[in-house]
């Protein structure tokens, strides 16, 4: 208990190199954190979305653009599939369920989508107040969506063309409110969900000049893609193919498009790891030679101790403390403020009402952080305690 005392006071006899040490090897293992808790919570939320989705079929185009406008709903879909395409893959023999997903208006800033009562059911949501929708023109709110809007159930609202809000408003058929759903930190907190019928029904009373128009619409209606599950998994051999080779649409695996997506994320992530492995490198090497100079320093302290007889391990053991010391407290902050940082990050991903990475989180992989701090500090200090160790009482009191 005294050694760990002793170097305590002996870390803070020189609160400037202390502090700079604490201050580089806190920066180190912060960016560590941060980067290792974005991964999992980024993995998190795209295991989550992606949940129970096996292919995403939709009009040609890019097929990373088709799953992150189908199931993220972080980009602009690739165009449309005609309904009747849609309904034949529906029958399919290798099709266990098919979510309709329609898009093309928004409301302030969130997205409508026009869907099924399945797609509800595909995340497990639950409902916070009121119901589903149960006829066309009625909506169901997702919980940021009710948050930052402030609509509550019986309330009205119209939806304006783009997924980026500021088109043509769509006055003629405003929505009704029926429900909002609890939060689930899916997808969905972020959309405003209605019947599939309702989106048709907007753009067909916009469009049509007379009831001829308006048959000819119903006869050419269209969906913007279709979120698939398969039967068995060897259709993920075959059917992928059947779409793109004998179908004008063309259908896209989330795992092989979401693999390629973090492979090239991942080249800044390792530029950043990169960094903090060279802060960490500096931060060692600065708490080397300042465990070293004070050896230089407290020779006569180091030549008291053993005279009042402290064995040298203990003379050692002083030096491998004060790392321990630097250790902790840099874990402490460091893990702080990588949680402030991913927190900052959450924060303004919410507001652009991108993807969702959660709150406050400790996967197992923190666990690399004090043991990286332990392993820098230690591998810091022990050159330096082997040369308190190995000198002997007489250089010592020579030395004075």
């Amino acid at each position: 208990m005294k050694t760990i005392v002793f170097s305590w006071r002996y870390l803070w006899s020189r609160p400037l190199s202390a502090a700079l040490n604490l201050l580089l090897l806190s920066i180190g293992l912060a960016s560590i954190t941060f980067l290792l808790l974005v991964s999992h919570r980024l993995n998190t939320a795209f295991d989550r979305d992606l949940a129970g989705i096996d292919v995403v079929v939709g009009a040609k185009g890019s097929p990373m653009q088709l799953i992150l406008s189908g199931v993220f709903q972080l980009d602009v879909p690739t165009g449309n599939i005609p309904l009747a395409a849609v309904k034949a893959l529906q029958a399919h023999p290798q099709v266990a369920q098919l979510i309709p997903i329609s898009m093309g208006d928004s409301f302030r800033g969130f997205r409508i989508v026009g869907t099924t009562t399945d797609y509800v059911s595909h995340y497990g949501a639950e409902m916070a107040q009121g119901v589903i929708w149960k006829a066309s023109m009625e909506a169901l709110l997702g919980s940021r969506v009710a948050q930052q809007t402030g609509l509550k159930v019986g309330d009205t609202f119209v939806g304006s063309h783009g997924l980026g809000g500021g088109g043509h408003v769509h006055g003629q058929n405003p929505y009704t409110v029926t429900g909002i759903l609890a939060p689930s930190g899916s997808v969905l907190d972020r959309l405003v969900l209605t019947p599939t019928e309702s989106v048709w029904q907007v753009h067909e009373t916009d469009t049509a000049l007379d009831d001829e128009d308006r048959k000819i619409l119903e006869e050419e209606r269209e969906v913007t893609l279709a979120l698939i599950r398969y039967k068995t998994p060897l259709a993920a051999v075959t059917f992928p193919r059947f779409i793109n080779t004998t179908t004008e649409m063309q259908a896209a695996a989330p795992a092989l498009e979401i693999t390629r997506l973090l492979s090239m994320v991942g080249v800044g992530t390792d530029v950043l790891r990169a960094l903090a492995g060279v802060l960490l490198l500096t931060a060692g090497l600065s708490v080397f030679i300042a465990l070293w100079g004070a050896v230089r320093e407290r020779r006569a302290d180091l030549a008291l101790l053993r005279m009042l007889g402290a064995p040298p391990r203990k003379v050692a053991g002083l030096l491998l403390c004060e790392a321990l010391w630097l250790a902790l407290l840099a874990t402490v902050l460091g893990v702080l403020a990588g949680q402030g940082l991913t927190a900052l990050l959450a924060w303004m991903l919410q507001l652009e009402n991108s993807v969702l990475i959660g709150a406050l989180s400790w996967p197992v992989e923190l666990i690399s952080v004090p043991i990286l701090a332990l392993g820098v500090a230690l591998a810091s200090a022990l050159l330096p305690a082997w040369e308190a160790y190995r000198v002997s009482v007489l250089e010592l009191l020579q030395s004075r």
